[in-house]
């Protein structure tokens, strides 16, 4: 079994429990993935295996893309993420495909995407930051930030200041989210809550080593 794998969002939808609560949960496409190349002790210093999701156009990709696909005896993937493997075994070789099969026995998931691009916003969609008052005064400074400087000393802005600016698009990781379904016969994996990034963004699954805050 490893302890991550590849995949992409399918998107949402909800379940009832036996107490008839409705709960969110999101179907990922979970593989398969196809071992790029397997890395030992030996020639790299640790040993890992490198997982490739969903194929590629040869038009499109570059030359070290296209060797390491012909190694494997593979296409290129879009999608080319590394798994550490504490210890390696002969069916871990370049070219195998990995199902969903591997997450079977897994009860927690974290899952790591980049969350959806916003584009530039201000301080009130960035941050949530309240805003001046709606009257009493106040003139075209509704939405500013307010005083962003720090005093006579030290006379300057200060780095890390919560501005206006390019709005998602970073690499988030969701911990904790408790496999609800896997079906490895169509490669999907349900796991309650949301996950980050747009339908068909991908996904990097990792089994959860421990439950946070517990």
């Amino acid at each position: 079994m490893l302890d991550g794998m590849l995949g992409k969002k399918i998107g949402m939808s909800q379940v009832y429990d036996g107490e008839g609560n409705l709960h969110p949960i999101t179907v990922i496409q979970l593989g398969p993935c196809t071992v790029m190349q397997v890395k030992t002790d030996e020639t790299d210093g640790y040993s890992a295996l490198q997982l490739g999701f969903e194929d590629k156009p040869r038009r499109v990709a570059t030359r070290p893309e296209r060797r390491r696909a012909e190694r494997a005896d593979t296409e290129p993937k879009r999608f080319v993420r590394e798994v550490r493997v504490p210890q390696l075994s002969e069916d871990h070789k370049a070219g195998r495909v990995l199902t969903a099969a591997e997450f079977e026995g897994a009860s927690v998931v974290n899952v790591q995407g980049v969350t959806k691009g916003k584009g530039f916003a201000g301080v009130v969609r960035r941050w949530g930051f309240r805003g001046a008052p709606g009257s009493h005064g106040t003139s075209k400074v509704h939405r500013r930030p307010g005083s962003i400087g720090a005093g006579a000393s030290p006379s300057k802005v200060i780095k890390g200041l919560k501005m206006g600016g390019r709005s998602g698009g970073t690499r988030r990781t969701v911990k904790n989210l408790k496999v609800l379904k896997l079906d490895p016969d169509k490669n999907l994996l349900m796991v309650g809550g949301s996950v980050p990034g747009p339908v068909g963004g991908f996904l990097f699954v990792r089994v959860a080593k421990r439950e946070v805050g517990k």
